[in-house]
């Protein structure tokens, strides 16, 4: 596919959506099924092909061309380290962002986003107004444990994770050390996560590094900053 077609495909937001003979925008979103996650306290959702084949590759292809990947670094003990992924921060103006220490401002939607931002929304019956991007080069890149539950995010955050690339492990364990809870599954290409209900409350996530040979993998977790 040539360039100046991809361009056109966002260009027009219903192009990557099926058209019926009524000539009406049919999302593939509204007729997936997600999987509940047998978690306790918390509510997790998992549609392992939200996006079809070539949809998803298009999407990659736009987004780790498009996306102005950034290094970040937080400090321990005053000494600075290289988070072990790239990052970018998208979203409605002024909508600001800080974790682990690093103060992210919020670029302009590009349309590849919001067309991934309109699909989900559809389903997690929540308007986004930001998404943090991840980009996992290879398996030397990870996010450790953690919980999205930063002031911005509200008492009760709503998380829409979208996977593009590679397939990665994605763990889950409950705060509470006294439980033996524990869950994972592998986030493959397209799929589409929602996180909601009391999930950061009560619950931690991670996506580990890894010794074996994986592709790069994008991560997009689309949030409500109020």
């Amino acid at each position: 596919m040539e360039n100046s077609e991809q361009l056109n495909l966002f260009s027009d937001q219903s192009s990557l959506l099926n058209l019926d003979n009524s000539n009406q925008a049919k999302s593939s979103s509204l007729i997936k099924k997600g999987e509940q996650l047998p978690i306790e306290q918390g509510e997790m959702i998992y549609y392992s092909n939200f996006f079809e084949q070539q949809t998803s590759d298009l999407l990659y292809q736009e987004l780790e061309k498009k996306i102005k990947w950034t290094q970040d670094y937080f400090k321990i003990y005053g000494k600075s380290i290289a988070l072990p992924r790239l990052t970018a921060w998208y979203g409605d103006p002024e909508k600001r962002y800080t974790y682990s220490g690093i103060e992210m401002n919020s670029l302009p939607w590009i349309e590849p986003l919001l067309f991934i931002k309109k699909e989900i929304e559809l389903v997690a019956k929540v308007k986004f107004n930001s998404v943090l991007i991840n980009f996992y080069r290879d398996g030397n890149d990870g996010v450790a444990w953690h919980s999205d539950d930063e002031k911005e995010l509200g008492e009760i955050p709503v998380i829409g994770s979208v996977s593009l690339g590679g397939t990665r492990r994605f763990m889950l364990k409950p705060k509470d050390k006294e439980s033996k809870q524990k869950y994972e599954l592998e986030l493959a290409h397209g799929s589409f996560l929602l996180m909601a209900g009391e999930t950061q409350k009560y619950w931690l996530h991670q996506v580990p590094k890894t010794k074996k040979q994986v592709q790069p993998r994008i991560n997009l977790t689309f949030r409500v900053i109020h």
